[in-house]
């Protein structure tokens, strides 16, 4: 297969939606708004390639149900703990904490970084890609027994998330002791609100 082919078959999952949203943007589908839609996302693409984002890994069903149903589980009991925060008086703990992560894959790092992100009471301040390290801001903590309950969580995160998509290397990588990640793995700072 050619070059050129492999890459019209990349792009045309990002030109269908290029095209769909156009035409949500303009909040009908008429022949003008898919032609000129069609005709946009191609100069978009062919002006501002994008870089291909190597898929190496595999989906599987099961393994994608558990983490949907798990962040499902998190979007909900989350939502009900900031909402609580929020009319709670009084003063709460915050903190920071950096969790060095196995899988160097960047989709299954973007995956884990944006469900990390969506779910409510915490966001990823940032992510660095050569040293697999993940630093989270959580909104409450109540001690440092629950930030080290909170890091479990992103290792869980990213077990479920790498069992779901990724490949055969990437769910090895996970099962073997890692003996270069440093004796903390990471570092917190508790501040008041």
């Amino acid at each position: 297969m050619t070059a050129r082919v492999t890459r019209l078959r990349q792009q045309v999952p990002l030109l269908v939606w290029l095209v769909l949203v156009w035409n949500m943007l303009w909040g009908t589908f008429s022949w003008a708004n898919l032609l000129s839609g069609l005709l946009i996302a191609v100069v978009a693409t062919t002006l501002l390639p994008l870089p291909s984002v190597p898929a190496s890994g595999r989906f599987r069903p099961v393994a994608a149900l558990r983490f949907l149903g798990r962040f499902l589980a998190d979007l909900l009991v989350s939502s009900a703990e900031v909402s609580w925060l929020a009319i709670r008086p009084g003063q709460h703990r915050s903190a920071i904490i950096t969790v060095q992560l196995r899988t160097d894959s960047d989709l299954l790092l973007t995956v884990i970084a944006e469900a990390l992100s969506l779910v409510p009471g915490s966001l990823v301040l940032d992510l660095d890609r050569e040293e697999q390290v993940l630093a989270l801001h959580l909104v409450q903590v109540r001690d440092l027994a629950h930030v080290e309950r909170q890091r479990a969580n992103v290792l869980g995160m990213e077990d479920r998330v790498v069992r779901a998509f990724g490949s055969a290397e990437d769910i090895a990588r996970l099962d073997r002791p890692d003996t270069d990640t440093p004796e903390t793995q990471g570092t917190e700072r508790l501040s008041q609100l």
